[in-house]
């Protein structure tokens, strides 16, 4: 009976693996799918409107401490993005790589709502991917709100990485396959 019990904890520790994996595909997924919404929204508003920011009070001078700021990176359109971004994971599929058997996350509706121009093959769609999908993104905008919003607030380069890998650590360092690159 003594090989039984290796067995057993060889076996636990292999589905225990193989589960953290699935995990951290998931959830490195649901943050790169995540940071491409964003920078899409971001992207589709108008650089010249701006949004007052500041304090409303008046200085004893008379003035006001008000500025200006562009609304695309405003924390105020920001907020409102991560309040309702998660509802596109539904927009996609499930790939697995062939040569790693990772899970990747890919677009399956294109931007203008519709599926004929994209290449589907081998990816699989259904409820169940994208919900467990938008699950993990709610998460992920519960857990690093502050970080999102910081790393939106201002044009940077490389934000997947920067954030889905080395900030929040979802994603493996080595692992830096994007779904725009399939």
């Amino acid at each position: 009976m003594k090989g039984w019990g290796w067995l057993t904890l060889l076996l636990g520790a292999l589905l225990g693996t193989a589960w953290a994996r699935r995990s951290q595909d998931l959830h490195c997924g649901a943050c790169r799918a995540l940071v491409d919404e964003l920078e899409w929204e971001i992207a589709k508003v108008d650089p010249k409107k701006t949004i007052q920011m500041g304090s409303f009070r008046i200085n004893p001078d008379g003035s006001q401490s008000v500025v200006e700021v562009p609304y695309a990176r405003s924390e105020a359109h920001l907020t409102e993005l991560l309040e309702e971004i998660c509802d596109r994971m539904k927009e996609y599929g499930e790939q697995i790589d062939p040569s790693t058997h990772r899970k990747n996350y890919v677009r399956v509706v294109s931007r203008n709502g519709e599926s004929s121009e994209l290449d589907l093959q081998g990816i699989r769609i259904d409820s169940d991917i994208s919900g467990t999908l938008k699950f993990a993104c709610e998460s992920i905008v519960e857990e690093y709100e502050d970080e999102l919003i910081e790393f939106f607030s201002r044009e940077a380069d490389n934000v997947k990485d920067k954030l889905c890998s080395k900030r929040t650590d979802l994603c493996d360092h080595a692992l830096h396959i994007s779904h725009d690159e399939l």
